[in-house]
């Protein structure tokens, strides 16, 4: 398979090494949308070199700490 603008003209069959005549197929569409593509290619690229974490983010200057009534939350670790 080679992209519209990079076909060259002629081919080299992998079956008998003659050459191979262009078939044109229906092209690979998707519905997804480009951040679905990046969560994708991110979600892919973690899985061989994971961002590793030593410690929690910074929070920002002026930033209040959100409050929760859920009385689960209580049992969580603070840091």
């Amino acid at each position: 398979m080679f992209p519209m603008s990079e076909v060259p003209r002629l081919v080299e069959c992998r079956v008998c090494g003659g050459p191979a005549k262009r078939a044109i197929t229906a092209p690979h569409l998707s519905i997804a949308g480009g951040s679905a593509f990046q969560l994708i290619d991110r979600t892919a690229r973690s899985a061989h070199e994971p961002e590793v974490v030593d410690r929690l983010p910074a929070r920002p200057k002026g930033a209040a700490q959100k409050v929760t009534t859920n009385p689960l939350h209580a049992k969580l670790p603070r840091s």
